[in-house]
């Protein structure tokens, strides 16, 4: 029947999506390490499910970047370097820079912080930020990712730009992805995270992207210098 055909296509994409939001997970919390090893099987034994929802996830966290793909050997944790993390930050930079260009154009799409709409949205976001700043000062890494990328999905969404935000949202998963790797050898992260979410959320209420600009930059340079002292 057309409908039980559409309910198992259902299932089996939200499967696909659900296990690649596992392994993410795993890669973000440093149980899965770089260059590690494993095959569709391994992971379909895992979460005790069948192999193509599996295969279908790990070609779409390879297609991320977070994964590779080896025909004969399976796929492996990316491994990125400090070049990868200087290009991230470049990208991402660039991205952002073009989100407060159309605050300061005027562009149709944002929304505007006067419309209670958006105050009641830029009320969430800081929230948000709030919660990624307690964590950050307590060091508490997986807890700060977790409020860090619902904050920037959620403040890309005010800009109006759908595609803008889906990739902002793919290279700050990259980053995280590529600074556990380093900040996981840490046994004290209080003092070494970014904590200016409400700064910048307050920057941007205001309108004032000038403030934001630097905001931003200073946070890219902090974390470029943390990864650099770590990787040597």
């Amino acid at each position: 029947m057309p409908g039980s055909s559409g309910n198992a296509a259902v299932t089996r994409s939200t499967l696909r999506q659900q296990i690649a939001d596992a392994l993410r997970d795993e890669v973000l919390a440093g149980r899965l390490q770089p260059g590690q090893e494993f095959t569709v099987k391994e992971i379909a034994d895992q979460y005790g499910v069948s192999a193509t929802p599996v295969r279908e996830a790990l070609v779409d966290l390879s297609a991320q970047g977070l994964l590779e793909a080896d025909q004969h050997r399976g796929f492996r944790v990316h491994e990125y370097s400090v070049a990868d993390y200087r290009g991230i930050i470049e990208a991402r930079a660039l991205v952002i820079d073009g989100m407060f260009q159309a605050l300061d154009d005027g562009r149709k799409g944002y929304r505007e912080p006067g419309d209670p709409r958006t105050a009641a949205a830029l009320a969430g976001v800081r929230r948000r930020g709030e919660e990624a700043q307690r964590a950050a000062g307590a060091g508490d890494l997986t807890v700060l990712i977790g409020y860090d990328l619902r904050f920037w999905r959620e403040l890309a969404a005010l800009f109006g730009n759908p595609y803008l935000a889906d990739f902002l949202h793919r290279l700050r998963v990259q980053s995280w992805v590529c600074t556990v790797q380093h900040l996981r050898l840490l046994t004290d992260l209080r003092g070494e995270l970014w904590s200016g979410h409400t700064e910048l959320v307050d920057a941007l209420s205001r309108r004032d992207t000038k403030a934001a600009r630097s905001i931003i930059a200073a946070y890219n340079t902090h974390s470029l210098s943390v990864i650099e002292r770590l990787a040597t």
